[in-house]
This record gives C-alpha cells, sequence and structure tokens, in this order.
C-alpha cells in the first residue's frame, strides 16, 4: 500500500517536479497540500502546516518544497509532530538549523532527507564509479543559466537567505562532492553582486584538493541563449565530462550514457527506502562548501539586474 505524503508549498518547482514525481511513484500517494493560495483538484488542502498535523496523523510523511528561509520553522514543527520530512535543496537557510534539524529528527526518532536532486541524475553513479580509481588531474564545473527563464519573478532568491547563483550552483557542487573520491574545501572565491542585489548573480570558486588538482567551479545566473550545466574532469587516465546536469556521459570524447530526467522520481523513492528503513539522509557537503564561498569571497559590484 502506498504510503501517504503531503507536499508543503505549491510553487514553481512543485507543480514542476514534485507533484509528477509523486504521481508517478507507486510508493507514494499525495494526500494533502499545504498553502495559503493555491489549491489542487482532488487533494485536500490546508492553510497552515499546524492545520495540517492536527486534521491529518495519517499521514507519515511531509515534503517540503518552499523557500529555504520559512522552511525551517515547518520542519521543526513537523519533526515534533512525529512525521518523516523531505527538505528540498538548500536543507535549510544556515548550516546551523541543518544541524539543529538534525538533532531532532534524531531525539524523535523520525527520518530527515536532504534531498540533493541533481545527485539523482541519470549519469552521476556511473561518473563516480568511473573515477574511482582515478588519479584527479582538474575538474571544472561550468553551470550558467538564465534567472529569467528558471526563476521568473522569484524576488526572494536574490535576498539574503536566498542564495542566489549559489542556488543553482549547489547543484553542481552536490554532484563534484558526489563523484569525487576525494574531499575538496574552498580556497578562494568572487562573487558578484548587483548593485540593486543582496545575492550573487555569479560566482568563480577555486577549491584545495590534497593530491594537488586545480579544482574550479563558475557560476552564472546571466547566460542567455543555450543553458550549461557541464563538470569536465581530467584525469591520468582519460577524461571525462557531464554535459545536461549530468543526464549524459562523455568520456574521452565518446557519449558512453545517456539516460531520462529521473532526478525527482529517483529522490521519491530514496525517501521511501529512508521511511521504511526509519533512517534519515542528511550530508551536509554541498552547504558546507556555499557557505564557505560566502565567507571566503571577496564581493565585486556589477550593474543593477532587473527581471
Amino acid at each position: 500500500m502506498a504510503e501517504k505524503i503531503a507536499l508543503v508549498g505549491i510553487g514553481k518547482i512543485a507543480r514542476d517536479q514534485h507533484i509528477p514525481a509523486i504521481h508517478g511513484a507507486k510508493e507514494w500517494e499525495l494526500a494533502a497540500v499545504v498553502s495559503r493560495s493555491t489549491a489542487l483538484d482532488g487533494v485536500d488542502t490546508y492553510p497552515t502546516i499546524e492545520a495540517l498535523l492536527a486534521a491529518r496523523p495519517d499521514i507519515s510523511t511531509l515534503s517540503l518544497a518552499m523557500p529555504p528561509r520559512p522552511r525551517f520553522d515547518v520542519a521543526v514543527k513537523a519533526l515534533n509532530a512525529g512525521r518523516h520530512v523531505m527538505l528540498e535543496k538548500p536543507p535549510a537557510h544556515s548550516l546551523a538549523a541543518c544541524l539543529q534539524l538534525q538533532r531532532l529528527a534524531t531525539e524523535k526518532g523520525v527520518g530527515l532527507f536532504a534531498s540533493w536532486h541533481s545527485r539523482f541524475a541519470w549519469c552521476v553513479p556511473a561518473a563516480r564509479a568511473w573515477l574511482e580509481d582515478k588519479t584527479l588531474v582538474s575538474l571544472r564545473i561550468a553551470w550558467n543559466e538564465d534567472v529569467r527563464r528558471w526563476h521568473p519573478g522569484q524576488h526572494w532568491i536574490f535576498e539574503p537567505g536566498g542564495m542566489g547563483v549559489f542556488d543553482p550552483g549547489i547543484n553542481a557542487v552536490s554532484i563534484m562532492t558526489e563523484i569525487l573520491p576525494d574531499p575538496v574545501h574552498v580556497k578562494e572565491a568572487t562573487l558578484l553582486f548587483p548593485k540593486n542585489r543582496q545575492a550573487p548573480i555569479a560566482a568563480t570558486v577555486a577549491f584545495h584538493h590534497g593530491g594537488g588538482a586545480d579544482v574550479r567551479a563558475d557560476f552564472d545566473w546571466r547566460q542567455e541563449g543555450p543553458q550549461q550545466w557541464t563538470i569536465d574532469v581530467e584525469t591520468t587516465d582519460g577524461h571525462l565530462c557531464l554535459t545536461d546536469g549530468g543526464s549524459k556521459m562523455y568520456v574521452d570524447g565518446t557519449l558512453v550514457d545517456d539516460g531520462l530526467n529521473e532526478e525527482y522520481p529517483r529522490l521519491y523513492r530514496r525517501l521511501s527506502e529512508l521511511v521504511t528503513a526509519g533512517r534519515s539522509d542528511m550530508d551536509l557537503s554541498p552547504l558546507v562548501h556555499v557557505v564557505d564561498a560566502f565567507a571566503l569571497g571577496g564581493r565585486v559590484l556589477v550593474e543593477p539586474f532587473h527581471f
């Protein structure tokens, strides 16, 4: 029998990804949503998290798809009520908030899932396996997209806590930390802030690698034309390239894998595994790198940006 789940937040990412993935999952039944302004046909709608928790003790799991700043308070209420929780990325607005949620989930004996969806791109497991016994020479991330296309009118994303270009950039970082056999850490960064915004619109980040490999990332939210989500990895035994956000994989210039875009269906299968086993999955390494980039990065003002 499918487990009942509630979706909290019915914005663009919920409609584009979460709702289709839940409806397509045999493991889950979308039993309710929480939204003050939006309803879904055939699904019970509650205006607040408190109303949902009081009315629906039969719902074991909540998926939180709202922006990161309000997500923390909702997660605390859900965990205190003994519900399993999935967190859209980034899992919270700060690292300390994530650690607090981890402690609370352990205390309450419920599962908590930081859902780095890009780690579930088709070719990520194959890339991790290919790199496992290789010696890294360099890694280059180029993650360039148009914020006007993917986040139309979402001004919160340029406010403090919205993360700016690191909202998509953290997707690339989540793949990097998944496929590299050795840890890295941020050594320097440059962050480009529009004069009228509180979060960066572009950034470059350099990472320290224990073996001396040159690891760098370039993020830009002003990309026009074709969008770019590429990770190039040079090793002493060949070249690996992930494109299209990890759905295609090339080795030495030859396409070796090309899969379906099933990130969110795979997320919800993973959530089912965690709930069934009563476990959590809260790897925070992508957020650690982004927090370090903000802490260590030099700030450069650029022209104002308008949607």
